[in-house]
């Protein structure tokens, strides 16, 4: 919106010029969306108090848990709010992967709503039936890859890229969909079961959006994509400012959510963060570094995945406790220590997934 007014001005006065790089409008999307958060922030946590919109915690969770009953929970309307605003006052907004991506992150952040509204508000033990939960992921996800396909304008657009192999993009066509379908749900319900500890999710998904940011930055510049052998999309520039809202609204969520929490996302905002980060993947064509980058929510699924499987075969468990970050708390890990290991695991994931844009 502002690059559109920017450049109306700018006939008549050269400096709103400024606003029209692309670099500029990434750093004030940052701020945009950070701002936004701190001050609105207070607000929306006052809000949930009144409402008594108040977190629930598991029976048979960790005792450090128990003094979390009734923290503000479905905080992640404002992580929502503050990246649809700094999106839409930074971005071109003719670019149609802006709409595609702020579509479904809206999308997934709906689905995510409900299942807060019913457990939370409507006091419904399990929320959203998973079914219907998983149902509508499917359906939001479907949807985008179709879409993905049909407005593909490149083959470069429907490839696939491994890591390590310079030569090796093979054309996926309509292979693409059931990649984008797994990508997208897999990535939300990733975040969702990582969003367990105050800070968890929020801090890595900040850093491996700050990464996309970059890799996306690379994907639309000509030179740089055919230097490094990746495909060259030029409509992926304002994924870099969508990233930029991403780091800004994370680091303001995580003012009010750093241990202890004054408020927690909820899957409102986990779901949709997770949805957000399997597009962006997608459309820079980055779906194994999202594997890389993202390694901890992979860790965090993978655990979740092996309980289950372990005590329905064998009747034992693995972990003390699933997700793994539970373990660990269970195994007298303080809280915030757990925390600070997973974000500095995910530092070293997030340089190694950028490190392999080059060794190839």
């Amino acid at each position: 919106m502002i690059v559109w007014l920017a450049e109306l001005l700018s006939v008549y006065f050269r400096f709103f010029n400024v606003f029209t790089y692309l670099s500029v409008r990434m750093v004030l999307a940052v701020l945009t969306a950070l701002v936004f958060s701190l001050w609105a922030g207070p607000k929306l946590i006052r809000y949930l108090q009144k409402m008594q919109i108040g977190q629930i915690v598991r029976d048979d969770g960790p005792e450090s848990h128990f003094s979390k009953a009734g923290t503000p929970t479905m905080g992640g309307i404002l992580i929502l709010a503050s990246i649809t605003l700094s999106t839409l006052l930074w971005t071109r907004l003719d670019n149609h992967y802006v709409w595609i991506v702020l579509m479904t992150t809206l999308a997934f952040g709906g689905i995510g709503f409900m299942d807060d509204y019913l457990k939370v508000i409507r006091k419904h033990p399990d929320g959203l039936i998973a079914r219907w939960k998983y149902f509508w992921q499917s359906a939001a996800a479907l949807v985008l890859a179709v879409v993905l396909v049909s407005t593909a304008s490149t083959p470069a657009e429907l490839t696939f890229v491994m890591p390590f192999f310079k030569e090796y993009m093979p054309y996926l066509g309509l292979a693409f969909i059931p990649l984008v379908y797994f990508t997208v749900v897999g990535s939300s319900n990733a975040v969702n079961l990582t969003d367990g500890l105050d800070g968890l999710a929020i801090m890595p998904t900040v850093m491996v959006a700050a990464a996309f940011a970059l890799i996306a930055y690379l994907t639309s510049h000509v030179n740089y994509a055919h230097y490094l052998y990746i495909p060259y999309i030029p409509k992926a520039s304002e994924l870099v400012i969508i990233c930029g809202t991403i780091v800004g609204a994370g680091l303001g969520f995580l003012w009010f959510n750093t241990y202890p929490a004054q408020v927690f996302m909820g899957d409102v905002g986990s779901l949709a963060l997770g949805a957000l980060l399997g597009v962006i993947a997608v459309l820079v064509r980055q779906e194994i570094l999202l594997v890389i980058m993202g390694g901890i929510f992979v860790l965090e699924t993978v655990s979740v995945i092996l309980q289950v499987g372990s005590y329905k075969m064998r009747k034992q468990r693995i972990f003390r406790m699933a997700p793994i970050h539970h373990h660990y708390e269970k195994k007298g890990w303080p809280e915030p220590r757990v925390i600070v290991r997973f974000w500095i695991i995910t530092i070293v994931l997030v340089l190694i997934g950028l490190v392999t844009l080059k060794v190839r």
